[in-house]
């Protein structure tokens, strides 16, 4: 099927700077500011990627990797909520020690290079009890969430210790802080007051005070210290987010567990796979994007793309890895300029300091894994590879990216998300100036020429949708018409550029996706990788090249650099790369392993203790190592290194003792030693029931409501204890037939089932081992 997008008669968007109080600089000159349609960074357009990472529920010991793994896969700022009640459970008592070490966490992140957005609150959510806000609010004379002067006083209590432990860090200062996102979903969202569920139920309020509540709260941070470039608001379902004060962000979530118990029958697939145009004053309202404002007089940012999603009680599934970079594809191509996911890191709730929980009622009480790209222990699930690719794209490309306006066909915004047929693909383009001497550029007068990228998606939420073989789409311009043969896998989405300047070569259209330039030896590389179903087919202005479908591979041409190279990789190599310099050159390194890059070595994080390593082009370390137990290795174009260990794998069955004591309670005993020579080990637990719970002595330490996939534990932090003690589990079983017996003249009350499963199938331990590579 032939499918077109009019390009004809096409004009820029109008772009122009926000005010200087959307900016700021650092000490060492480096100046951050904001058109009407993205960020820039001295100057110049930038692509802010943020990753929510909650400094709180992850072990302080662990912050380093999990943030390094972060930037790893190209995000550059971490969003981060200061959740009120981890820190003044208490009236007047405060702690910042441990895990709730906000200062330390922050200048880690400045050692890794990230920026850092402080969600100050004072309200969160974040499925955390009360949404954050401590328990003894509850019992005072004033409204939360108001301009009450009860609660403006607590606020400016909370504000002057946040500025306290972050006095130094903020971007002025030299520090990694960028901005500080006032309170969150003002006027649209609650939550629970947990001590009265299940009774009264009563919730905390959304707010009625409007922009006034925002400016005031934004008031309160500035004069405790906590100045930054920008301030940002949610501003999705109505939230209030003035935009002559602060950014107003978005977002969406495909997987929405809060909708039950109110939604009967099956979860139903949801519109956020559709593209629109989401900063067109001409279209001043979309679905989930109401703004109070015209949609051009800011840039459309979003701070909360479904990044993975937590099950509750009512709801269990697992997540489709594919739906985050669709997602991420979605939003992009409808205009946005900063992709921001909620969660990129998992993690696990802490206790309060007298061992009790600080959950919101319908999730896990410790587990807050959210099926994140970097897992609750460190896991990197695909979305996280998935992801990575994208972000390549967007780092590589910013300062045309960026610059480019939604064009979408006819009809695009009004496909029913059951409609699994039909195709969904919409453009980004700008018309640019022509530079260089035009070499193979097929148009030696044109002046100005419209250059751009074709998004499309076969993904799409509680559906699968049909593959799509043999479509076409062509673009009309006014001196051409170029037209791309259309074959792509169910579920995935894929990023087609068109009049892409390579070094002065006119690439008019590629069924390959853009990943990133490598710069070595003076010379530059353009890294493309197939999307599933696509055969890679480039059409220069001068010829043709067909690359091989089957292999990842490389083509050179003379271009202004003198020789420029193309590398097409699979859509499988691309789930392996990681972009490194070393000596001032740029190099793809391909692994199956995790790799953490320093400063003279890397380390390399595996499930076995056994790693492979290659890289084009050849990184002399990795090729040239003699070390016992080092081989050289030989990929197609790639070379590198494997390394052989001892095979010192656990072995499940001769490492856990498992003794069930009661009909739904296990314990396990685990080895002496069972953590030498590993990073991590974790506990894997296969088992039939409604929730899991793992206890270690009076402790909880995990609990997972079962979704039939795999429940697994970190035991690094617990190693000790673990040898000592034994682990019980406690499996909640799955009922039916339940009746709750009361009819009795006394207060006897007791449970009758008709029949009930909770069995531990299977639990065993899997290793994390770690080699390092010295330069």
């Amino acid at each position: 099927m032939n499918h077109t997008v009019n390009l004809k008669n096409f004009s820029n968007k109008n772009i122009k700077p926000l005010s200087e109080s959307f900016s700021g600089q650092s000490p060492d000159g480096e100046y951050l500011s904001f058109t009407n349609y993205y960020m820039e960074k001295n100057h110049k357009p930038f692509y802010p990627v943020s990753g929510e990472c909650h400094y709180s529920r992850v072990h302080q010991s662990d912050w380093r990797d999990e943030l390094m793994k972060m930037k790893q896969a190209g995000i550059n700022t971490v969003s981060t909520y200061l959740f009120w009640n981890h820190h003044e459970e208490e009236e007047g008592s405060f702690c910042f020690e441990g895990r709730r070490d906000l200062r330390k966490f922050i200048e880690i992140c400045a050692s890794v290079g990230l920026y850092v957005i402080v969600r100050i609150g004072p309200f969160a959510h974040g499925e955390v009890r009360n949404g954050g806000l401590p328990d003894w609010l509850y019992g005072k004379p004033y409204e939360v969430r108001s301009l009450a002067d009860g609660f403006l006083q607590c606020v400016t209590r909370l504000f002057a210790k946040y500025a306290e432990q972050m006095k130094g860090l903020y971007y002025k200062d030299g520090g990694p802080i960028i901005a500080a996102q006032i309170d969150n979903e003002y006027m649209h969202a609650g939550a629970p007051w947990e001590m009265t569920n299940g009774v009264s139920n009563e919730w905390v309020p959304a707010g009625t005070e409007q922009d006034a509540y925002m400016k005031k709260i934004k008031e309160i941070a500035v004069a405790a210290g906590i100045i930054t470039p920008f301030y940002t608001a949610t501003a999705w379902g109505g939230a209030y987010a003035p935009i002559d004060d602060m950014l107003p962000l978005w977002g969406g979530y495909p997987y929405r567990p809060w909708i039950f118990p109110n939604h009967k029958g099956p979860h139903p697939a949801t519109e956020e796979y559709i593209y629109r145009d989401h900063h067109n004053n001409g279209i001043p309202a979309t679905y989930n994007f109401e703004p109070r404002y015209q949609p051009e007089q800011v840039p459309y940012f979003c701070c909360e793309m479904g990044g993975g999603m937590m099950c509750s009680y009512l709801y269990r599934f697992q997540l489709p890895y594919e739906s985050v970079d669709a997602m991420a594809n979605i939003k992009l191509a409808s205009g946005c300029n900063f992709l921001g996911y909620y969660m990129f890191k998992g993690g696990t709730n802490p206790l309060t300091l007298k061992g009790g929980f600080l959950n919101e009622g319908q999730v896990s009480k410790v587990s807050y894994d959210y099926q994140a790209a970097i897992g609750e222990f460190g896991q990197l699930r695909p979305s996280y590879h998935r992801l990575h690719r994208l972000h390549m794209l967007t780092e590589s490309f910013a300062e045309t990216l960026c610059k480019m306006k939604t064009v979408l066909p006819d009809g695009a915004e009004d496909i029913d998300p059951a409609d699994l047929e039909q195709l969904r693909y919409s453009v980004r383009a700008a018309a640019f100036e022509k530079e260089g001497s035009g070499l193979f550029d097929g148009n030696q007068q044109q002046e100005k020429i419209v250059r751009g990228f074709l998004f499309l998606n076969n993904f799409q939420d509680h559906a699968v949708m049909k593959e799509k073989v043999k479509e076409a789409v062509c673009l009309s311009l006014d001196d051409q018409e170029i037209c791309f043969d259309i074959s792509l896998a169910s579920g995935e989405n894929a990023i087609l550029p068109f009049n892409m300047d390579i070094d002065g070569i006119l690439l008019k259209s590629a069924t390959a996706q853009p990943l990133t330039v490598l710069k070595n030896q003076g010379q530059n590389i353009y890294v493309f990788f197939m999307p599933k179903g696509m055969k890679p087919v480039y059409e220069f202005a001068h010829k043709k090249v067909n690359a091989p479908d089957d292999r990842s591979s490389l083509f050179t041409m003379e271009s202004l650099m003198g020789n420029t190279s193309i590398l097409t990789l699979t859509q499988e190599d691309s789930m392996l790369v990681s972009k490194v310099t070393y000596r001032e050159n740029e190099y793809l390194v391909l692994s199956e392993q995790t790799l953490l890059w320093e400063k003279d070595s890397v380390r390399i994080q595996s499930g076995t203790d056994s790693l492979k390593v290659v890289s084009y082009p050849d990184l002399a370390f990795l090729s040239e190592r003699e070390e016992s137990g080092f081989t050289q290795e030989r990929d197609g174009i790639f070379e590198g290194c494997s390394f052989t260990g001892e095979n010192a794998d656990i072995k499940a069955a001769d490492s856990l003792i498992m003794e069930q004591t009661g009909p739904t309670r296990y314990t396990i005993d685990f080895p002496k030693g069972f953590m030498d020579g590993k990073q991590e080990v974790l506990l894997r637990i296969t088992y039939q029931g409604d929730i899991g719970h793992a206890f270690l002595g009076n402790r909880m330490i995990s609990d997972q409501f079962n979704n039939n996939g795999a429940w697994e534990i970190g035991c690094k932090d617990i190693a000790k204890e673990l040898e000592d003690e034994k682990l019980t589990i406690c499996i909640t079983p799955r009922k039916e037939g339940v009746v709750i017996e009361a009819e009795t003249t006394m207060a006897g009350r007791f449970e009758k089932i008709e029949s009930s499963v909770g069995v531990l199938e299977k639990a065993e331990l899997v290793p994390v081992y770690e080699k390092v590579i010295r330069f």
